[in-house]
């Protein structure tokens, strides 16, 4: 590898941990964790649904299911998210936006589209990819 691809690299991660900072400092404002805003976020923007199962929030959060369902019934005692049992399947479990919970991760998201559009993460994303 070369110089510039090393510098290339180290940029992109000190820009991916100002986004990350800024993340972590916004969804603490609004009264949430880092991690509750990222179940918020990945039931909100599974694809072709609304909703998604304990399992699969805990393959986007790379997590272990057990701590998935602990991280689901916090956001549940706090309004965040509800439990509904699948019309389908009764042995599977569906997780929801509540309403609160869909106004906090719409507001979140829309700050952090803000700050990408305004830090330079994106363009060495781009430009590391075109390497």
């Amino acid at each position: 590898m070369q110089k510039k691809e090393f510098e290339a690299l180290s940029e992109f991660r000190y820009q991916l941990r100002r986004f990350l900072r800024f993340s972590e400092e916004a969804v603490r404002e609004e009264g949430i964790t880092p991690l509750q805003y990222l179940l918020l976020l990945h039931v909100k923007g599974f694809p072709g649904r609304d909703w998604a199962t304990v399992g699969e929030l805990a393959e986007r959060l790379q997590s272990h299911h057990h701590g998935t369902v602990a991280l689901v019934s916090r956001c549940e005692k706090l309004g965040l998210v509800k439990r509904k049992p699948s019309a389908e399947d009764r042995r599977r479990v569906e997780i929801h936006l509540t309403r609160k919970g869909e106004a906090c991760v719409t507001r979140l998201a829309r700050l952090h589209r803000a700050e990408l559009a305004d830090t330079k993460l994106v363009s060495y994303l781009s430009a590391l990819a075109e390497r």
